[in-house]
Parts: C-alpha cells; structure tokens; sequence
C-alpha cells in the first residue's frame, strides 16, 4: 500500500444546486484534492472528526483512497473488482454464447482499468487492457503465456484494483459510467455501445448483491440516465424488390469464384429473412426443394463469427443454437419458387460440404463476415447509382433481412405469421422492422392525395 503523512483537511461545504441538500467534506493527501458528500451535516463533521483524530496520532493515509489506513483496511474487505470480474466472467462462460462473452470482457476492459488506486508506475492503458483480453478474463485453460512486461502490468493491476465495496461511493459510480461512456481512444461512445455496457455493469453488480455484498444494486442510486439508442430500422436502407433482385444479379460478376458462391446465401438473406449466420449453417436436410412451386426451410441452427478465444471449440465459426431459441428449437420457414430454383441451382453447381452445409468456401471452410461484407459493397457499385451507392440503402447484407420483412408486413402478411418466420416477438417487430420499402413513399403520397381530394 503507498501512504502518505501529508495531509491538510479543509472546510465543509454546502451544496445549494440540488433539490436535497448535501454537505461535501473537502482535505488534500499528498496535494491531491479529495471529497466526500453526506446527507446531513452531522455525518459530515463524523466524517471530518475521524479524519482529524487520524492525523493527531500520526496515521499514515493511502495515497490510493485518500483515506487513513484503517479506514481503508475496513473498506477493502472483500474480492477487488477485478476479482469479482474475473469471478462473474467465468460464472457466465457455460451458459453464454462466445459473442455475449466477448461483449461481457469488453465491457470490462472499459472498466477495470479506471477503477485502480493513484498507485505508483502505472502500466499504459493499452498493456493492462491486453492482459485482461490474453489472459485474466479468460478461463485458465485459455490463458496465454505472459511476458515480463505483461506479468508486471497484471501485477500492478491485481494490487491497484479498488475493492469492489468502493461502488458505495457516489464517486466511484460515476467515475464507472463515465468510463462506459467513452471509446478507448476518449472520444464520445455510441448510445448503443453506452447502455450495452452500462447493462453489464449493472448486471454484474446484481450478482454482487446476490452475493450479499451489498444490500441493494449500487448503481440504483445514480440518477444519470443512458443515452437513448436507436432500435429503429432506418427506412433508407431498405430496398424494393427491383432494387433487391439487381443487387443479387450483381453479385455473381464480383470476382472468379466468390461472387457466384454467394449469389444464393444473400438470396436466403432476402427471400426468407435468414440473418447471414443462419445461412451459413444451412444444411440440404433443413431444405425441402421441390421442382415447381414454394419449398420449405426448416432452420435448426446457426453459424456465427466469433473470436477464437471465446467460443467453446477454438474456432472462429461454431454451430450454435438458433438466436433467442433454445437448443433444439427449429423454425420453419416456406420460401417463394425464385429462391428454391436458385439453391437447386446453387447445388448442382458446388454440391455442399462433407457436414452437409450448403454454403462452403472452394476448400468447405465458411466464409468471414469479411469476406462476403467484401463481395456485397462491390455488387453495390455495380448495381447501384453513385448517389445510392453513397447513400446508407443496402450498406450491409444484413439490410436485406430488414427489407425482406417490411416488405411481408407491406403486403398485408400478419405481423404474427411474420414474426414467426422471421423468429421475432411481435412486439419487437412492430417496433423495429414496420417500416416502409424504398420507393413506394410516392405510391403512398399518392394514395393520400387522392383521399384529400375527394
């Protein structure tokens, strides 16, 4: 522990801003600014008494906490909050899928690094942020081997981090959010990024209460709210069926061979709502083919992309369970005759994988998010004007799924039916996906002024 005998307490203050009143105790450790706020006056000057009673008998403060010594062995009993991190990561990685167990350690590699003591010979940012990523939120099995450097850095991390009891402190919730705030780099997060990690900190800390090691979730009493976010589709990414059918034209003319492989998998995206990695775990046995008229998919599972270091097998795709579904739960959906012609033909010509996967690479590996977000932008610029291609309307794959079920919903299928095809609640489709297919904002206008004109 690194203490300190310069001390200097101050006055008390009284805050006037705010409806509650509020009493600040005020001193300096080591000419380092220090506060404290209290409810009332009398647990104010409590507070200032202690720290008075502290210097007269020479007491040694932390540098750390700007608390006398004894206080502060008091206040860190307990895991630290780098242990109770470490603790909850690896109480959720059975029940998690690797992406939620990526999201979870980023989360936290926001926050552990703020959340230390003034120790001396603090690690950069950057190396304490990849000791957490290599190594300390990762089940022992998985962890790399560490360089000097990193073991020192892991070191001064394991004696700095504040005892997760510290989230009493208004002061330390608020030095928190403001770290789920900001990007690495200190620029502004986005709203989404903000409230996805701010709900892991909340949910950690309820697991803390669980625990017993608070009486209620601290982050309850902080009235900061999260930035709203947009759960919205943005219309203007959506496309109408010509445009759709243009941009899968497009596709087989990018490049020798990976064009024409995905010609299909971005059909499946279309035509029946399949997000990317559910087409990418697409077996012949989940496909019902027939010569003439509407077939059937029956979707069982799903292929996403994740880092190796955080899905079960090693791998970077792993077949998993169908988003939001419990193991073993399928969904079926019927597929118009434009898209079973074109996985008949897309069969014929590249058989599937020796797992049965109908989409596969020339060597039966599955294509990256890269690799086909790579095909898609160049059939943008083949299919597209310059002013569109520069505009948001089909920027990524994925807005294909978006258009596929407004454009169900704008022909009249109901939003239950739709919901079930798409493996949506209907509360969340009403709310996210009701939106209008690009270019029939006219036919609507139209259809207004003909009613205003009667």
């Amino acid at each position: 522990m690194n203490t300190t005998y310069d001390v200097k307490l101050g006055q008390i203050q009284r805050r006037f801003n705010n409806s509650t009143p509020a009493y600040i105790a005020r001193w300096r450790v080591a000419g380092k600014e220090r506060s404290k706020s209290f409810r009332t006056k009398g647990l104010a000057y409590a507070f200032m008494s202690d720290l008075r009673q502290a210097t007269k008998v020479g007491e040694e403060f932390d540098l750390g906490t700007g608390l006398p010594v004894s206080k502060c062995a008091r206040r860190s009993s307990g895991p630290s909050f780098l242990q109770f991190a470490q603790a909850y990561v690896l109480r959720r990685w059975n029940s998690t899928a690797p992406r939620t167990r990526e999201t979870d350690a980023y989360a936290l590699l926001s926050l552990i690094p703020v959340l230390v003591t003034d120790a001396p010979h603090r690690p950069a940012d950057g190396e304490l942020r990849e000791v957490l990523r290599i190594h300390a939120l990762l089940p022992e099995k998985r962890r790399a081997d560490l360089t000097t450097a990193q073991a020192v850095a892991l070191s001064w991390l394991e004696r700095a981090s504040l005892p997760l009891t510290a989230f009493e402190e208004a002061q330390v919730l608020h030095k928190a959010l403001e770290a789920v705030s900001i990007t690495f780099s200190g620029a502004p997060a986005a709203a989404n990024t903000v409230r996805r990690k701010r709900a892991i900190l909340h949910h950690l800390l309820e697991h803390a209460v669980e625990e017993q090691l608070f009486n209620r979730n601290p982050l309850d009493k902080i009235k900061r709210r999260p930035p709203k976010s947009v759960t919205l589709v943005d219309p203007r990414t959506v496309v109408n069926p010509t445009q759709a059918r243009q941009l899968l034209d497009a596709v087989p003319k990018v490049g020798r061979r990976r064009g024409p492989r995905l010609k299909a998998l971005f059909a499946c995206v279309y035509y029946a709502a399949l997000r990317p990695e559910e087409a990418a775990d697409l077996r012949l046995t989940n496909c019902t083919l027939p010569d003439a008229g509407w077939g059937l998919i029956v979707l069982e599972r799903a292929r996403p992309q994740g880092t190796k270091r955080w899905t079960n097998s090693g791998e970077t795709h792993e077949s998993r369970n169908l988003k939001h579904r419990a193991d073993k739960e399928t969904r079926e959906i019927p597929i118009p005759p434009i898209l079973v012609a074109m996985l008949r033909e897309h069969i014929a010509a590249y058989a599937t994988a020796e797992d049965g996967r109908v989409f596969h690479t020339g060597t039966g590996g599955t294509y990256s998010s890269s690799a086909y977000s790579y095909v898609w932008q160049e059939a943008r610029k083949l299919a597209l004007t310059p002013a569109q291609f520069a505009s948001s309307l089909a920027a990524r794959p994925y807005d294909l799924r978006h258009a596929a079920v407004s454009l169900w919903l704008n022909a009249g299928v109901p939003a239950v039916e739709v919901a079930k095809r798409a493996g949506h609640g209907v509360d969340v489709l009403l709310r996210v996906y009701a939106k209008c297919v690009d270019g029939q904002r006219e036919h609507f206008n139209g259809k207004i002024n003909d009613a205003l004109t009667e």
